[in-house]
């Protein structure tokens, strides 16, 4: 979709629609561009409010037939909620809605202006980046095995119009970050949404090859006899049921030399996930395909932080198997020794993502990237008790975890901090290991932390379980039905925040 930046008044800006924007419970527009189209529209807006069929109400989006009033056949008159809550998650949702209202309508241009820019509050630029976000994230689909070409129905061309052309600058800023930003997570959605026959281990390290060669980033790609010559015994345990071989892929990104420390960036990339002789119910396993949306999102945020350019060295990692219950399978009650030299007991098989993480955790380890943050879809545990909206986020250093955090807000991405409560390290204890790969029934996410932690000794570290938000079930927001991409700005936001605290 092409997205450009425009001077002008929106009423007379050649589009087949258009968005305006209104708070909830005023009883007409005053000011800025919604008035103007209110007025160009003999007072329709006005109109519909006094009637009750336009209430503000947030992400509420009403489309008004223009009959030939004003140039653009339709307009889209989004609700901003409450006033005073309104904030850039709120124009990220009500943009994706309206934009895939529009677009059911038969739009191919749309045209907005720099949503709650004006009577919110909200600065130019950081509403560009938002409006942009919403746009794209909230129209993407994925129909690359459709055979029947839908393309015509898709919207073209996405305006941000702004009359005063002093905030050009501004709003051109933010609508580049929001494009790489958005861009950058339907690539982690692209991935994961692929059926596990077309993202294999090797495929994905295919992907990771061309965004490397794209984008001038390093990359190298450990094969299985490289992984068993350094001693990664817990991610080739995993492997060693599937004829698809294991890929470990680094890919490096430098922004500042003078040996300054390298960010590391995990990501869980269990390409398919059976549970392996553990095998899971059938009803849901066709949705494994998701088990390596850790993987995708680092590896989309490696994309966007290579263009972005920040001043921070950050290295990617990213350890990609199948799980599958072969006649080579890894079993319950097998011992695998890991990078690190630490013996783990096998309990349960389809507790894999944590065994390929140690190794990758190890190396990181062993290479001095610091500090770390790994992202995987570790446990149901966490989704049981975060829901679908938060990722559970684990730390041993307070400060990190707190940027974590305030980068996950600032993308809408939420996260709740979670405890590594010692006494819990009694569950993953074993009689013939060091360690085991699982604890009793309750705790399972902070289990699965504990055990994680286990491979990253004194290293600021921060683990984001995002079972619960990886894979959505309907459209909201900007959210489309199928992998969320959820993680790929959050890690992009915290580089940004790290490169500025580097260079203060």
């Amino acid at each position: 979709m092409k997205i450009k930046v425009a001077a002008g008044d929106i009423v007379h800006t050649a589009a087949d629609a258009i968005i305006v924007s209104l708070f909830e419970g005023v009883a007409k527009p005053t000011g800025g561009a919604t008035a103007a189209v209110d007025q160009a529209l003999g007072g329709a807006i006005t109109q519909l409010i006094a009637d009750g069929e336009i209430k503000g109400k947030a992400s509420e989006a009403i489309i008004i037939h223009t009959l030939g009033r004003i140039e653009p056949k339709r307009v889209a008159v989004l609700g901003l909620g409450k006033k005073e809550k309104l904030n850039l998650e709120g124009v990220r949702r009500g943009v994706a809605e309206a934009c895939r209202l529009l677009r059911t309508s038969g739009a191919k241009k749309i045209a907005a202006t720099a949503v709650g820019s004006g009577e919110g509050e909200i600065d130019p630029r950081s509403s560009a980046q938002a409006v942009v976000e919403g746009c794209l994230l909230g129209l993407y689909t994925f129909r690359q095995h459709r055979t029947a070409d839908e393309d015509d129905k898709d919207v073209q061309e996405f305006w941000l119009v702004e009359q005063d052309s002093r905030r050009l600058p501004q709003l051109k800023q933010g609508v580049e970050v929001g494009k790489i930003m958005a861009e950058a997570t339907n690539l982690a959605r692209d991935l994961i949404n692929q059926p596990s026959n077309y993202m294999t281990p090797a495929i994905m390290a295919q992907e990771a090859q061309k965004v490397a060669q794209t984008h001038g980033l390093s990359i190298k790609i450990l094969e299985r006899e490289e992984m068993r010559e350094m001693g990664m015994g817990a991610l080739l345990g995993v492997a060693q049921g599937s004829h698809n071989p294991p890929k470990f892929i680094i890919l490096e990104y430098k922004g500042d030399g003078g040996g300054k420390p390298t960010l590391g960036l995990i990501g869980k990339g269990i390409t398919f996930d059976s549970g392996g002789i553990s095998l899971k119910p059938s009803e849901g396993m066709g949705d494994m395909k998701v088990d390596m949306s850790g993987a995708a999102a680092v590896l989309a945020a490696m994309q966007a932080i290579a263009q972005l350019k920040p001043q921070l060295n950050v290295t990617g990692l990213i350890p990609a198997t199948e799980n599958l219950p072969g006649g080579g399978a890894l079993k319950p009650g097998d011992v695998l020794r890991a990078l690190n030299h630490k013996t783990i007991e096998v309990i349960s098989t389809d507790a894999e993502g944590r065994l390929i993480l140690a190794d990758a955790l190890s190396y990181a380890v062993k290479q001095g990237l610091s500090p770390l943050l790994d992202l995987a879809t570790l446990t149901g545990a966490c989704r049981v008790a975060l829901g679908e909206a938060y990722s559970g986020a684990f730390g041993n250093d307070e400060d990190f975890l707190g940027r974590v955090i305030k980068a996950g807000k600032a993308a809408g991405e939420a996260q709740w901090p979670m405890p590594l409560v010692e006494e819990y390290k009694e569950q993953i204890k074993s009689d013939v290991a060091d360690i085991k790969n699982t604890g009793d029934h309750w705790g399972g996410a902070i289990t699965g932390a504990l055990f994680l932690a286990e491979f990253v000794g004194d290293t600021p570290w921060v683990h984001l379980d995002i079972a619960g938000p990886a894979l959505s079930q309907k459209d909201k927001g900007y959210i489309i039905k199928g992998g969320s991409g959820v993680g790929v700005r959050t890690l992009v936001n915290l580089v940004l925040s790290l490169a500025e605290k580097q260079g203060g």
